[in-house]
């Protein structure tokens, strides 16, 4: 019953930005912590930045910070992320994901997710 869908990404210049959408449905999203991933071409999903349910703890992988924001809108069930500044190495694939019970850990290990989007396209590319 737990979905995920992305949604945002796009062909963009160096420097553009863009807002990635996750909306979701079948839990309370105020519970649960959400993550962002990319994965690039040929690599494996690497975790960039969570969310936590209760307190919005997040954190932020060293090479989007001061350049992207998470942020979730709990009445809207959706979690956000703002992209500024982007560069070539942004580009993949983006997935949102969340683990599969609540109060899960927000953390620089990005372990537990169980439940994932399809993924958005983002290419950062002159």
């Amino acid at each position: 019953q737990v979905q995920l869908v992305e949604s945002g990404g796009g062909l963009v210049q160096p420097g553009g930005s863009l807002r990635l959408s996750c909306a979701t449905s079948g839990f309370p999203l105020e519970e649960y912590t959400i993550a962002w991933f990319r994965q690039a071409p040929g690599k494996e999903r690497e975790g960039v930045t969570c969310i936590s349910g209760t307190n919005q703890f997040t954190y932020y992988a060293d090479f989007v910070k001061d350049r992207f924001t998470i942020s979730r809108d709990n009445v809207k069930k959706t979690v956000y992320l703002q992209m500024n500044d982007l560069k070539p190495e942004d580009t993949g694939v983006w997935f949102c994901a969340t683990a599969g019970a609540p109060y899960y850990y927000c953390s620089r290990f990005f372990q537990g997710y169980e439940y994932w989007g399809q993924g958005t396209q983002v290419t950062v590319s002159s």
